[in-house]
């Protein structure tokens, strides 16, 4: 199952984690010194949703991220989903 978003394209994306140790010189330490650097991915909040097309009248399911059903509320889904192409009517 692929982590894609339908209508945003947000896909996984990989970063880093700085491990780190010491106490920080402004609370008495000696200071932070990174000790290793891990690498990890950073993941959409994807939800698999089924979405009501007023003007097709049908359920149409689709995977979008939080950011992508508030663009659905805002503008509605049939113009959402016919932008995104995941619709042609």
């Amino acid at each position: 199952m692929s982590k894609v978003c339908d209508i945003t394209g947000a896909k996984v994306t990989r970063g880093s984690i700085i491990h780190r140790r010491g106490m920080a010189k402004k609370k008495g330490g000696v200071g932070r010194h990174v000790t290793k650097n891990v690498p990890r991915t950073f993941t959409p909040n994807l939800h698999e949703h089924r979405v009501w097309v007023a003007e097709l009248r049908k359920y149409v399911r689709i995977k979008v991220t939080a950011r992508a059903m508030k663009t659905i509320n805002k503008n509605g889904a049939y113009v959402t989903l016919k932008k995104a192409g995941l619709i042609s009517a």
